[in-house]
């Protein structure tokens, strides 16, 4: 069984930073796309950033320049590290993996989601 863990979430005042971490685990072959997602209340669930297998990533315009994805493929693992946290900023994150497991099935998985909330 292949599954996604979070962790990293939590209450951080505005300027502030935190840094979400999400693990896949189980039989995993290789994985192709990484992802963080946010869903504010009342709002429907956003891209925040995502990063290919090559590296290549792509950021909400909200949070260019503040927030930086990055993977560490050996670990299965993706970050997102925010910085200048904004009240905006406050949703629940979800990460999201493409990855193909060891039966040979591609699984689109998401994390159980973390609070982040910002107080000014």
């Amino acid at each position: 069984q292949v599954q996604l863990v979070e962790s990293g979430g939590g209450l951080v005042q505005a300027g502030g930073s935190l840094r979400l971490s999400c693990a896949a685990s189980g039989r995993i072959f290789s994985i192709n796309a990484m992802g963080w997602y946010r869903q504010a209340p009342g709002k429907q669930r956003g891209l925040v950033a995502s990063i290919a297998s090559d590296g290549t990533t792509n950021y909400a315009d909200s949070v260019k320049g503040r927030f930086t994805i990055s993977r560490d493929s050996t670990k299965k693992t993706v970050y997102l590290q925010m910085n200048s946290l904004k009240p905006e900023d406050t949703a629940v994150y979800y990460c999201n993996q493409v990855l193909r497991a060891s039966d040979g099935f591609n699984y689109n998985l998401w994390g159980q989601g973390t609070q982040v909330t910002v107080v000014s």
